[in-house]
């Protein structure tokens, strides 16, 4: 497996790109937490997950996972925006630092009314003390500000929970961190991403990955959607990358305008650190550290 941040000196993105390398491990390692997921909700109650930005995206596809898989009623919401006096039996929260403010007031405007389960990174965070139960993932936490292995082991996580055996994805990610990209990908003018059920999640991580890494031109839909307006400026120089099986027809559609149509048939959760591996590589090409993006912290702390 080639090391992605080696070099004589450090390259740019070389956390971001020890942290994308180690996915393989960090979820066979959450794979291995059985004490653990008997803390996550029980099947039938009717339950909230709830993050900001990566962690959103993150709670939407397990929200999704949850629900289809006959487990119970699962919305998912930015911690901003969260509709969680609806009779929640549980709130999940998810959170790398620890500290975002909008998932702390979240959690203290709903202490002891709503059972609330805890996902973090930071074991020394302010959040550990404030939910009834935790899941700690220190050994997935991060130095760098773009988030990877983080919000893909929470996620292998609760797939683990729901009941899926995690050995293919764990394959199928291991190969991509070894594998080169496409420098025509790199390249790229434009990049959609799209998803199915509990992958459009994954289709807006990884064009929020694009943006905050690389600061390229990324849009995410569900992808039935694509063809009610956004498929206008697919076009030769720009992707359409699909996580999970494609809708019939959508990539002869997509061809049809010059674009270029991605898909395979690697667990989607590896395709997303395929995206990973891509944002890296193009921010590095454009003399871009993805480590310290412009304009972003690790944490959004937010003055009272």
């Amino acid at each position: 497996m080639p090391d992605l941040s080696a070099g004589n000196t450090a390259p740019l993105g070389s956390l971001m790109a020890a942290e994308l390398a180690s996915q393989p491990e960090t979820w066979a390692r959450a794979f291995g937490l059985e004490a653990e997921r008997a803390l996550l909700p029980a099947s039938g109650r009717r339950v909230a997950v709830v993050g900001c930005g990566t962690s959103w995206f993150m709670a939407q596809a397990y929200a999704a996972l949850r629900e289809s898989s006959g487990h119970g009623e699962t919305d998912a919401y930015a911690a901003s925006e969260a509709f969680v006096n609806r009779g929640y039996d549980d709130i999940v929260a998810l959170t790398r630092s620890g500290t975002t403010t909008e998932v702390l007031e979240l959690v203290a405007a709903n202490r002891g009314s709503t059972h609330i389960i805890g996902v973090v990174g930071d074991e020394s965070s302010p959040f550990v003390d404030q939910v009834d139960d935790l899941v700690a993932l220190p050994f997935a936490d991060e130095k760098s500000v773009v988030q990877t292995r983080f919000a893909t082991t929470a996620l292998a996580f609760f797939r683990a929970s729901l009941g899926e055996d995690l050995t293919a994805a764990i394959s199928d990610a291991e190969r991509v961190v070894g594998a080169d990209l496409d420098p025509e990908l790199v390249e790229a003018e434009q990049y959609s991403f799209l998803g199915r059920g509990w992958t459009v999640g994954l289709a807006h991580e990884a064009a929020l990955k694009m943006r905050e890494a690389a600061q390229a031109w990324t849009e995410s839909y569900p992808a039935m959607e694509y063809r009610h307006g956004p498929i206008s400026i697919a076009a030769p120089g720009r992707v359409a990358w699909m996580f999970g099986a494609p809708p019939t027809g959508l990539d002869a559609d997509v061809r049809a305008t010059g674009a270029r149509f991605v898909a395979s048939g690697l667990d989607p959760l590896a395709q997303l650190v395929q995206a990973q591996k891509l944002a890296l590589l193009r921010a590095r090409a454009r003399g871009l550290n993805p480590d310290l993006p412009r304009n972003l912290t690790r944490s959004v702390v937010l003055e009272p």
